[in-house]
């Protein structure tokens, strides 16, 4: 496996101790993403799960979208014992994971895009990994304590800022709720099958019906 496919597999490098203090806090987020294969419709999907939330200045959100930054509905819910846990389970052909990581008001934020390799043999493809953008030491005007934090913004070295994606606005404005939403209890971007959304972009409209892969 390659530098870059491992890095954007992976997701964001945090710390052991950063890591050990999430979960004493009781945050629970998980990037992971795999492959699985549908046996009716003999496609190979990749499973992801929106999960993290927040508590006082700490926070960790890791949600999906589709190729193009559109909202998914999610397979299934999932309960969990407590907050800042797991929200619901997506599956589809390809995945767009949105992995947000904040202290205070500054934040680490990683895109990257996961699906199944092409193959013509019949066997069991490699799950492809590319990372979409990545984030140190960004800052959002929001906080935990505001009712719409905003997004975050990323600069280079040399103090150029660092522009999002377009097409993965939404999405980041999602994570970043997600983030600084204390005692987090559901999804904030993956919706509810069935269901039809309306981006913040008046022009967008999504049916979940469409969308879900």
């Amino acid at each position: 496996m390659d530098k870059q496919n491992s890095l954007a597999r992976h997701g964001l490098t945090l710390s052991k101790d950063m890591l050990r203090r999430l979960c004493k806090l009781g945050i629970v987020a998980q990037p992971q993403v795999s492959l699985q294969h549908q046996n009716l419709a003999q496609r190979y999907v990749v499973r992801g799960i929106e999960s993290g939330g927040a508590v006082g200045e700490i926070g960790r959100y890791v949600t999906f979208s589709g190729p193009n930054g559109e909202p998914l509905a999610y397979l299934h819910p999932l309960d969990a014992i407590g907050v800042n846990g797991v929200h619901a389970v997506v599956v589809a052909p390809a995945l767009i994971r949105i992995e947000l990581f904040r202290v205070g008001r500054t934040c680490q934020l990683f895109i990257s895009k996961h699906e199944a390799a092409s193959t013509q043999s019949g066997s069991r493809p490699s799950l492809v990994n590319t990372v979409v953008f990545g984030g140190v030491n960004g800052w959002f005007g929001g906080g935990a304590e505001d009712e719409k934090p905003q997004s975050p913004r990323f600069w280079s070295r040399a103090g150029e800022q660092r522009e999002i994606p377009e097409n993965f606005a939404t999405a980041v404005r999602a994570a970043t709720k997600g983030a600084t939403c204390i005692g987090c209890a559901h999804a904030h971007y993956l919706a509810v099958p069935g269901t039809t959304i309306r981006s913040e972009n008046p022009k967008e409209v999504f049916s979940q019906n469409t969308i879900s892969g």
